[in-house]
């Protein structure tokens, strides 16, 4: 087993460096985080870090290299990710002035449930995601790692990601960070779904031009 620690340490270390860079669930973990509670916000990044599991069960699967290889496949779920990313833009843009509004768990606001499943479907449906993980499963993971230790991988990446959110989640739920973007909360909320929408566009925009799933290098998971 020791002779698989530079291949984990080389999938951690990629991981990391994709998983903090911004994207849509940056984006989507920083609205929760300043207009939710901290328990949705933090279920928010559990059900993000339970995304990462979808990927990581195709990809063991070989369905990921499928969808890398089909055109018709890959554009569907693109089409799928760009809408429920407009979805989510909408609903960023319709914020109203007055600074952060925090929806705290009532009948009327946001349920858990709905926290939960609004962090794993961005993560599931982000099809940069899974270009990413075919790509580590076939280039960075060897074909002849035991599939019980690739799955520790992904467990682990499922986890990592998770916690970092978690991490956002609780920092942005500080009351004076809170307090900070209190002026501007609803500029901020209008910045996120403009952000969200653009890069709906471009995932619609790249459907319509018909381009392929790339092969090679690394994309970013969340960009």
């Amino acid at each position: 087993m020791q002779s698989y620690w530079p291949e984990f340490l080389t999938v951690a270390v990629v991981h990391l460096l994709a998983v903090a860079s911004p994207g849509p669930d940056f984006a989507v973990m920083l609205r929760q985080a300043l207009c939710q509670s901290r328990r949705n916000a933090l279920l928010t990044a559990i059900g993000i870090g339970g995304g990462i599991l979808v990927h990581v069960c195709y990809s063991l699967l070989g369905i990921g290299l499928l969808i890398q290889q089909s055109i018709m496949l890959f554009n569907v779920l693109k089409v799928l990710g760009a809408l429920y990313l407009a979805w989510i833009a909408l609903q960023c843009l319709r914020a109203r002035a007055g600074g952060v509004h925090v929806e705290q768990d009532s009948a009327g606001g946001q349920s858990g449930l709905a926290a939960l499943r609004l962090g794993f479907l961005t993560n599931a449906l982000n099809p940069k995601a899974t270009l990413f993980f075919v790509s580590l499963f076939s280039v960075v993971i060897s074909p002849g790692t035991p599939i019980a230790l690739q799955a520790g991988y992904g467990i682990y990446m499922a986890l990592a990601t998770g916690l970092w959110f978690a991490m956002v989640a609780v920092f942005f739920t500080l009351p004076r960070v809170r307090r900070g973007f209190n002026r501007f909360g609803h500029w901020l909320d209008r910045l996120m779904g403009g952000v969200l929408l653009v890069l709906a566009g471009q995932l619609l925009l790249s459907t319509v031009s018909g381009s392929e799933p790339p092969s090679g290098p690394i994309p970013d998971t969340d960009r």
